[in-house]
C-alpha cells in the first residue's frame, strides 16, 4: 500500500496536469508489459520496428519493466499543460547529487551494466537521458500525440467537473479503483511501498497518463511534488480505427463532409486539428461545425486558447445507428 498524507493546505492545492515526458517514460515500460492483444497492441505493432537502438537500450536500463523509476525523470508539470521541451529542461536542471542518489537506488533495486557510469558522471547522464528521451519521443509518441492529448484533455475536463460538482470525495471515488481518499491521506493499492515522505504544503498533482494502464505510478519522496498518475477515461478508444462514413446513411442525411466530421470526433479536436485530418480549410470547416452544433450533434468547450469540439450523445446515437444500417444493408 502506498500512502500520501495530506494536510489542510495540501487538500486545497490538489491540481491536474498532463505531461508529454510522463507519456514518454511510461511508454518505455509499456513496451515491456504489453502484448499485441493488449489495449496498446496497435501502437506496439506500429512503433516497435522504428525505435530499436542505443537510445532505447539506455531508456530500458533507466525504466525497468517493474519497480522503481528515478523520480527526476518524471518532473511535475508547473502548469496544466506543458511541452516536451519544458519537461526535458526540468530533467536537465536536476541537481547532480539527486541524479546520482536516485540512479544509485535504481541500480540497487534493478542492477544494469550501464548504470554505474551514469552514477559516476551525473552531468553526462542528464545529457544522455534528455537526448534519448527526445529521440524516442519523435519516433514513438509524436506521430500520435495529438490524439493522445485530446483524450487526456477530455479526461481533465471530466475530472474538473467532478471536482466542481461533488468535491474531493467524488473526484477520488471515480478516479481509479486502486486509489482511495480517506480525508487526511490518499491510499493506492499497490503491492509495494514507496521510500521517502513528501514535503508538506506542496499539494497533490494528478496526471492522467495513457501508458500507465492498467495501474498507475506515484511519486512520494522529497523534494519532488507528490504525484499520482492514472489511466484516462475512454482509453479503449485511443487506437480504434475511425468509422468510414463516406457511403453511410448518415452521409446521405447530412452530406459526406459533415458525416466525416461526426465520425472523426470520437475524441475532442480543435478546428485546426480536424481541418488537418479531413483536408479542408478552417473557414469551410467552421461553417459545417456551426451547423452540426446547432443541430445538436456536436458541442464544444474551451481549453486555454483552443476550442475543442466533440460529439454529443445524439451524435453518438446517429453515428451508431448509421453504422448498423450500413452493415445490415
Amino acid at each position: 500500500m502506498i500512502t500520501i498524507r495530506l494536510n489542510a493546505g495540501d487538500v486545497g492545492r490538489i491540481r491536474f496536469a498532463l505531461s508529454p515526458v510522463w507519456e514518454a517514460v511510461t511508454s518505455v515500460r509499456a513496451l515491456s508489459n504489453n502484448t499485441a492483444r493488449s489495449v496498446h497492441g496497435p501502437w506496439l505493432q506500429k512503433v516497435r520496428p522504428t525505435i530499436e537502438g542505443d537510445d532505447l537500450t539506455l531508456l530500458r536500463a533507466l525504466i525497468p519493466s517493474s519497480g522503481y523509476i528515478p523520480d527526476f525523470m518524471t518532473p511535475a508539470p508547473p502548469r496544466r499543460s506543458t511541452s516536451l521541451e519544458s519537461g526535458l529542461a526540468a530533467i536537465a536542471a536536476t541537481p547532480y547529487e539527486l541524479v546520482a542518489d536516485e540512479l544509485g537506488k535504481l541500480h540497487h533495486d534493478t542492477p544494469h551494466p550501464l548504470l554505474p557510469e551514469l552514477i559516476a558522471q551525473p552531468a553526462k547522464a542528464l545529457e544522455l537521458i534528455t537526448s534519448a528521451l527526445e529521440t524516442y519521443w519523435r519516433r514513438a509518441i509524436e506521430p500520435d500525440w495529438r490524439r493522445m492529448r485530446s483524450l487526456l484533455q477530455e479526461d481533465l475536463a471530466f475530472r474538473l467537473d467532478e471536482l466542481a460538482s461533488g468535491g474531493i470525495e467524488r473526484l477520488f471515488r471515480n478516479l481509479h479503483p486502486s486509489i482511495c481518499y480517506r480525508g487526511d491521506r490518499v491510499e493506492i493499492d499497490r503491492p509495494f511501498l514507496c521510500d521517502g515522505e513528501p514535503m508538506g504544503g506542496q499539494g497533490l498533482l494528478l496526471v492522467p497518463c495513457v501508458f500507465t494502464w492498467p495501474a498507475g505510478l506515484a511519486v512520494t519522496a522529497a523534494p519532488h511534488v507528490p504525484t499520482i498518475t492514472y489511466p484516462p477515461r475512454g482509453l479503449g478508444r485511443l487506437w480504434e480505427d475511425r468509422q468510414d462514413t463516406a457511403d453511410s446513411p448518415l452521409a446521405d442525411l447530412v452530406g459526406r463532409t459533415r458525416a466525416a466530421i461526426v465520425g472523426h470526433l470520437d475524441l475532442p479536436m480543435s478546428t485546426t486539428h480536424l481541418a488537418h485530418q479531413l483536408g479542408v480549410s478552417a473557414p469551410t470547416l467552421s461553417v459545417h461545425l456551426s451547423i452540426l452544433r446547432n443541430a445538436g450533434l456536436l458541442d464544444s468547450r474551451r481549453d486555454g486558447r483552443a476550442v475543442l469540439y466533440h460529439r454529443t450523445p445524439l451524435g453518438h446515437q446517429l453515428l451508431a445507428a448509421s453504422t448498423q444500417l450500413a452493415t445490415t444493408a
